[in-house]
């Protein structure tokens, strides 16, 4: 028996890691209902769209990726962020031909909506129809993303997650070992964990105990931490807010258990800037945690973003945000100007900040940070550092360090290097740097 008879499917993924591992729970459970995956519009019965909804550029990424499906493919279901609320309406007036619309993490209603408007009743080869333990994956093979929970108790004035994903929702302890133990055994290096907020896992449940391995664990930040760290593999931490227990993590990666590396979106440095915001902590808390942080784990890397132009952000909270910038010696950085999102309480806030001065506060900010990366680079001159490969060619072959994420931050560059393949470890001296990657031997 064959497996001819299964239907293709075609999928276009936007946005964040958390949009990501949507796509890929989506995608799993169509290759177990005996879907086949295609990379073409021509090749498939149906195209899914997972869309962005974040700020207006990733909103209309995800309109012009709709109106392509629809022109090359003409059936065409809609999911993720922009599928709720205000958005959802916007898509049909927009595409009416849309065959249906959900929000963010809507698997069952996606496979459901598959299953209408293709059906079909594939005939399974228990050989070549198996789907591997971890999952589809749309990462390389050596990493993936672990995601622990979904949406967000804060309340942040510029970002309407939490109308898009809801409030916090932690994944079981349990649940979430045995996936990242399904990845390491499938061959997986590197292991990113992401949130919305991922200091916060485990609030919404009162940290209940769960069991992994036939142990009990709490699921709270640091136990996760602690038992992901028994794997022997790269596990780097993101979107963590600055709370007092991320404390107890830097010990943690000062033993090696997990990567020296966090990021945390302090997003500005004038304390009125922040409170306009609502962000959870103080700037001058925030710099005197980096400090106690490097002085427990010195080769600690830190990467953030920031917001410029936020309404009522004066010449005097600009500066204090360069004052920031300057004093946390951040090494890697992010750096958005303002734009109003619909819904965003930020949009009725009063002084808007004009765009030339958006983006000139941008350019003088971007300008300092550029210093900042380059000089900590250039001190790695000399070196021996580990790396993860990334990619080979002719050339030589292409990775990362510790101190650096996948797609976001910079790369290590080996000339002239044998014998490689994507997921391996090596050490190799520093020989060159710029501003956002370096160069080694």
């Amino acid at each position: 028996m064959s497996n001819t008879d299964n239907k293709n499917i075609g999928f276009v993924s936007l946005g964040c890691p958390k949009a990501l591992v949507d796509s890929e729970r989506i995608l799993t459970q169509l290759k177990l209902d005996g879907y086949d995956i295609v990379a073409n519009y021509q090749d498939a019965e149906l195209v899914v769209v997972n869309t962005c909804g974040f700020i207006d550029s990733a909103k209309q990424e995800s309109l012009d990726a709709i109106g392509e499906a629809i022109s090359e493919n003409g059936k065409v279901i809609v999911t993720g962020c922009m599928g709720k609320g205000d958005d959802a309406q916007s898509i049909r007036d927009l595409h009416p031909k849309v065959l249906s619309v959900t929000g963010p993490a809507a698997y069952e209603e996606v496979v459901s909506a598959v299953h209408q408007y293709v059906p079909h009743s594939p005939v399974h080869d228990p050989y070549i129809d198996l789907v591997p333990p971890q999952g589809i994956k749309l990462t390389p093979r050596h990493y993936a993303y672990l995601k622990i929970s979904e949406g967000c108790n804060h309340r942040c004035s510029f970002c309407i997650i939490p109308s898009m994903r809801g409030d916090l929702v932690s994944r079981p302890i349990g649940d979430v070992m045995e996936e990242a133990e399904r990845l390491v055994k499938a061959g997986v290096r590197e292991l990113l964990v992401i949130s919305q907020d991922t200091s916060a896992y485990g609030i919404d449940i009162k940290y209940r105990t769960g069991f992994w391995q036939g142990r009990p664990i709490k699921t709270r930040m640091q136990e996760l931490c602690e038992a992901l760290g028994q794997f022997g593999i790269w596990v780097r931490l993101h979107y963590v807010y600055p709370y007092p227990h991320v404390d107890n993590i830097i010990p943690l990666m000062a033993e090696g258990k997990i990567l020296p590396y966090l990021d945390i979106p302090f997003q500005h440095g004038s304390p009125s800037v922040l409170k306009r915001m609502k962000r959870p902590a103080a700037a001058e808390k925030s710099l005197e945690r980096i400090a106690k942080w490097r002085s427990t784990c010195p080769d600690i890397t830190l990467r953030s973003t920031f917001i410029v132009g936020f309404p009522g952000e004066s010449d005097q909270d600009f500066d204090l945000l360069l004052d920031f910038l300057q004093e946390a010696q951040l090494d890697r950085v992010g750096c958005f100007q303002y734009s109003a999102v619909a819904g965003a309480a930020a949009n009725e806030l009063p002084d808007q900040v004009p765009e030339a001065l958006k983006q000139e506060r941008w350019e003088r900010f971007m300008a300092l940070q550029q210093k900042i990366s380059a000089d900590k680079l250039q001190a790695k001159l000399g070196k021996t550092i580990e790396i993860l490969i990334d990619e080979v060619d002719a050339e030589g072959a292409v990775g990362r360090s510790t101190a650096d994420a996948p797609e976001i931050d910079g790369k290590v560059y080996l000339e002239g290097v044998s014998g490689l393949q994507p997921g391996d470890f090596v050490e190799a001296e520093v020989t060159g740097a710029d501003e956002y990657d370096l160069w080694a031997g």
